[in-house]
């Protein structure tokens, strides 16, 4: 039984290291530059293993685009209408520094140009947020007439669009402030007095919590 353990342990551990590397990859030279073999040397494996754990590169791009929530769900306390907006602040923090969450970005917005569809993360995201605002409201944070489900594909669309907008004028570098005036417009439009009043938005908050 420790034996069965420490095999999948080992496995778990070697996944990791494969989405890693693979990520540093897609990040420098995006999805057609990208070779397996590069990213078998990146990890430190060989290259059965990395087919064992994933048996084309189609099959990685899609484990690293899936991968976006575990690089920030981790960092947040924080509940409700704060978790939603504390989400998008680390998650303009954390597109300049994580390799992984960098790169899940720039495949799933070029994925088209490589001949694949697949809307998992968006959703992913969606749904992420939409449970932050359904919390919201029974926290009396949110205004009844707000639909949480079409304020949750809009923020996920606006941060899609922001994030390509602040890489091609700033190489991402202005995204806090961008995500501070999204909210600072769409909060006084869903929160009720209470929920404007508790929730704190700035871009000293989004460098808090990434620390």
């Amino acid at each position: 039984m420790a034996e069965g353990r420490l095999k999948q342990e080992r496995a778990v551990r070697t996944r990791q290291a494969i989405i890693f590397a693979a990520a540093e990859v897609f990040d420098e030279f995006g999805y057609h530059g990208a070779s397996m073999r590069e990213i078998m040397k990146r990890a430190g494996i060989t290259l059965g293993a990395v087919y064992f754990h994933f048996p084309n590169k189609e099959a990685l791009a899609i484990a690293v685009m899936n991968s976006q929530p575990e690089t920030i769900m981790p960092k947040l306390t924080s509940a409700g209408l704060q978790r939603l907006v504390d989400l998008t602040l680390v998650w303009s923090h954390q597109l300049q520094v994580d390799k992984i969450l960098r790169a899940a970005v720039r495949l799933a917005v070029e994925q088209a140009g490589f001949g694949m569809r697949d809307s998992d993360s968006y959703e992913e995201w969606r749904q992420i947020m939409e449970d932050c605002l359904t919390e919201a409201r029974e926290r009396g944070e949110l205004l009844e007439s707000v639909d949480t489900h079409k304020i949750a594909e809009f923020v996920v669309g606006a941060c899609t669009g922001m994030q390509l907008y602040s890489d091609l004028v700033a190489r991402r570098k202005d995204l806090p402030r961008r995500t501070v005036n999204m909210w600072e417009l769409l909060i006084p439009s869903i929160a009720t007095e209470y929920g404007r009043k508790a929730v704190k938005v700035s871009q000293r908050r989004a460098a808090a919590l990434t620390r």
